[in-house]
């Protein structure tokens, strides 16, 4: 049993991967509406992840997994939730509840470290990779979430598999990051709505202050000396220096800008589509994380799926590095009392669908 939570662990968070083979990306946006999006990536370059979807009811029994066993916390869901699962069912890693309550789990190598493991308090113990679909089956608020935490044990089931850290969001656009160091769990306020991967977020906003001159737009002409001028090479020239690389720092201050820079479109669906249009900066070719010659058979991108929330019309999206076609789970439609608790891959067959333009 050991020896099998370790590897569902692993597969689930990418044990055997390096640390930007876990280069999940979050942004959030809101509509002249009033509408808010959440919105990530999910990254892992090891090898093709079996993803899906689980739809799961009010009253639906969960127990977490501890390191000696499925012996931890139980708990019966208090609301419904759709949510997408990496490797195995329990690992919900994005989702949102029929509150619109959204909850989403991101690595934090190096960084964290939860509350030593104790088997005598099994009942109060939950693992970190069960989270998300505690949060989204308990909770309709931010501060619930708080008040409960201090009740339980929140642990790893191998501490050599990493850490990893939390975006919560109501339908309000309040959102927090949930980090724990030191087995000591901290709440950061995140107006902003970015998170990537370590170091801590609070690191992560003081490092903004690096790229104070950017800007949108283009840089004015730069008169170095008489008959010397400097002028932009081309469009979007107040962006020179934006870091391009896939390290968490990096996509963290790409995110932001782009982010804060993009169009407030008019309802939740366009601005739906519009962080999808962001999140495509975000898409990793997949030999950008490997050495020539060691790239992973049949995984065309490192960033095996993309997801938008739109938390006030209840609706759920996303696509996958086989099939871009965007898909959407509406909430509105789903009876949360009668609905069986139930799951599905994200592709029923991992290939993109290419519309034929007929010529006439």
């Amino acid at each position: 049993m050991k020896k099998f939570l370790i590897f569902i662990a692993a597969a689930a968070i990418g044990l055997f991967a390096t640390a930007d083979a876990n280069a999940c990306t979050g942004i959030s946006l809101t509509a002249q509406d009033g509408s808010h999006i959440v919105a990530r990536t999910v990254e892992w370059a090891a090898t093709p992840m079996q993803c899906g979807y689980v739809v799961a009811p009010r009253g639906h029994s969960h127990q977490s997994y501890t390191p000696t066993g499925s012996n931890g916390l139980k708990y019966r869901s208090t609301y419904g939730y759709v949510g997408i699962y990496t490797e195995y069912e329990p690992f919900v890693v994005e989702g949102i509840n029929e509150t619109g309550l959204s909850a989403g789990l991101f690595f934090f190598p190096q960084y964290g470290d939860y509350t030593p493991y104790d088997s005598d308090r099994n009942d109060k113990t939950l693992c970190d990779m069960q989270f998300v679909s505690w949060v989204l089956s308990q909770f309709s608020t931010i501060d619930e979430v708080k008040a409960a935490l201090n009740e339980i044990d929140l642990v790893t089931l191998n501490h050599k598999i990493g850490a990893v850290h939390w975006r919560i969001a109501e339908p309000n656009g309040r959102m927090v990051v949930l980090e724990v160091v030191g087995g000591t769990p901290h709440f950061y306020e995140n107006p902003l709505g970015v998170l990537t991967n370590a170091p801590g977020f609070q690191w992560h906003m003081t490092n903004l202050n690096n790229y104070v001159n950017l800007k949108p737009g283009s840089a004015p002409d730069n008169t170095l000396a008489p008959g010397i001028t400097l002028k932009p090479l081309g469009h979007g020239s107040g962006m020179l220096g934006l870091p391009g690389d896939f390290t968490a720092p990096s996509r963290f201050v790409r995110a932001t800008f782009y982010q804060t820079t993009a169009p407030v479109w008019g309802n939740g669906f366009d601005t739906v589509v519009q962080a999808f249009h962001i999140l495509n900066n975000f898409d990793i070719p997949i030999g950008s994380q490997f050495a020539k010659g060691d790239i992973p058979k049949g995984l065309p991108s490192a960033t095996q799926f993309t997801s938008a929330t739109d938390q006030t019309a209840m609706r759920f999206y996303y696509r996958t590095a086989w099939n871009s076609n965007i898909r959407c789970l509406d909430l509105n439609k789903i009876d949360f009392v009668s609905v069986c608790y139930q799951s599905h891959p994200l592709d029923k067959v991992q290939e993109q669908p290419i519309e034929m333009v007929d010529i006439i």
